[in-house]
């Protein structure tokens, strides 16, 4: 190339450029001459009009009765029906965020990091054929149909076997391809009439039967024939145009009694595994446990008022249960009164994320966690950005969702695998700085309250009170 083609090429580009800047800067201070314009416009209207006639009054009333309440009382002023709420309620209630953990220094000495610490738990220690998981954190009950896709479901399952823990199948019950991604599977006796034929009650490591949840209780739930693939409809056993009603009660237990003669039943099928129990928390929780240990169940799950569903009326989300702090530490202090905590293993969900506050409710007495949300959340990870931002990060894993065929099961499983290593990591850090080798050396006695009322619910020490 010429040296004058070169100039004159120079000469075009640095042209555009500057023409290029200078656009920008007009842009930049005309859209700010007319922003600053709106503004004052905008403002003075907010500090001179009326208030009948002022914008101002949505954001007063959003702040007296709260977006959530807003945007709730608009669905149902729309639709007439039942609001469907999901991820739980937003509702704030004591919690262990009000614990905290000591540090090992002098008096007691740290562990060294190449010390061994051991996060193993064992559910269901009374059965013939207990349930032996690396970590104390399971995989909760998020049905097929009701909730999840095919796709997420199967993440799930393999998440949890690569992390060394169980998978429960929730109320959808099992598909096709879950006994093979779970190694330890807890199969869910739901309230409806699929997946409780012998064959397939064998087929589980653990069986739980669902009398209900944190999020809704022992509610009733409609899955309608609009929203059943075939597919679902040959899990569930229905023929086309059919949809399903979830009853309130399982099938054969009309009265407390009758528990005992189905966990009977149910021993006679499954040969040896832990038979346990998932039941919402509520104030008749202690005489609800009565029943558990008369029938000889191995585990009860116990889901306080934060657990979250796919959908819930926000009136039982909101208005009823025990909170899952206050849950956790009357079901412990009834099992140790009565001398029968080594009898039933304690399984605690509703609102638990973090690995300190998985750690803090072991350390209050329960031998193991639920998680839900959580676990959503880290199996979708990334991949909610193939929605986001014109869709919730949930339309990934619903079954119902258009967009749950652009989930990579392969992919969300090894996610969920990596946050449960990074949860087991952080715990055994936890217990190193503590100075105890295992979960099981951890007790009430490690923690202290910053929280008056908490310390009370708890039976913990206060914070400001010395050893």
């Amino acid at each position: 190339m010429s040296k004058k083609r070169h100039n004159r090429l120079m000469t075009k580009l640095l042209s555009g450029m500057f023409l290029g800047i200078g656009g920008i800067i007009g842009v930049k201070l005309g859209a700010r001459f007319l922003f600053k314009g709106l503004f004052k416009k905008t403002l003075k209207l907010i500090m001179t009009e009326e208030y009948s006639n002022n914008l101002w009054e949505l954001v007063s009333a959003t702040s007296r009765v709260g977006p959530q309440k807003i945007v709730e009382l608009n669905l149902r002023a729309e639709t007439g029906e039942v609001v469907r709420r999901p991820l739980g309620s937003p509702k704030k209630y004591p919690s262990v965020d009000s614990l905290l953990f000591p540090f090992a220094q002098i008096t007691t000495m740290p562990l060294q990091e190449t010390e061994q610490v051991d996060t193993s738990v064992v559910i269901g220690r009374k059965a013939r054929k207990p349930l032996v998981l690396d970590i104390p954190v399971l995989i909760g009950g998020m049905g097929y149909g009701f909730a999840l896709s095919e796709q997420f479901r199967l993440a799930l399952a393999h998440g949890a076997s690569l992390a060394g823990t169980a998978f429960n199948t929730g109320q959808g019950g099992i598909l096709p391809g879950e006994r093979q991604a779970a190694k330890k599977l807890i199969l869910q006796y739901n309230r409806g009439d699929w997946s409780k034929e012998p064959p397939i009650l064998k087929q589980a490591d653990a069986l739980e039967l669902h009398f209900g949840q944190g999020a809704m209780g022992g509610s009733s739930g409609v899955l309608p024939a609009q929203k059943m693939t075939k597919k679902m409809r040959k899990v569930f056993r229905r023929q086309k145009g059919e949809g399903i009603i979830y009853p309130a009660r399982i099938p054969g237990i009309e009265r407390p009694e009758d528990l005992l003669k189905k966990v009977r039943e149910l021993r006679g099928i499954t040969e040896g595994i832990p038979i346990g129990a998932k039941i919402a928390a509520g104030d008749m929780l202690e005489e609800d446990l009565a029943w558990c240990l008369e029938a000889g169940l191995d585990y009860v799950a116990v889901s306080g008022a934060e657990g979250a569903a796919k959908g819930a009326p926000p009136t039982l989300l909101d208005d009823h249960g025990l909170p899952t702090l206050i849950a956790l530490c009357r079901a412990v202090n009834y099992l140790e009164k009565i001398g029968a905590k080594e009898e039933i293993d304690l399984i605690i969900d509703g609102k638990l994320i973090t690995p300190g506050e998985i750690l803090k409710v072991l350390a209050l007495g329960a031998n193991a966690v639920y998680i839900g949300t959580a676990a959503l959340l880290a199996t979708a990870h990334t991949q909610v950005l193939k929605v986001l931002p014109f869709e919730p990060p949930t339309a990934l894993s619903w079954n119902v969702s258009r967009y749950s065929r652009r989930f990579n099961s392969r992919k969300g499983a090894r996610n969920l695998y990596l946050f449960l290593k990074s949860c087991a990591l952080e715990m055994q850090m936890s217990l190193r700085a503590m100075g105890k080798a295992s979960i099981g050396e951890l007790s009430k006695a490690d923690l202290v309250a910053v929280d008056p009322f908490v310390a009370e619910i708890t039976g913990v020490k206060l914070a400001h009170i010395p050893r």
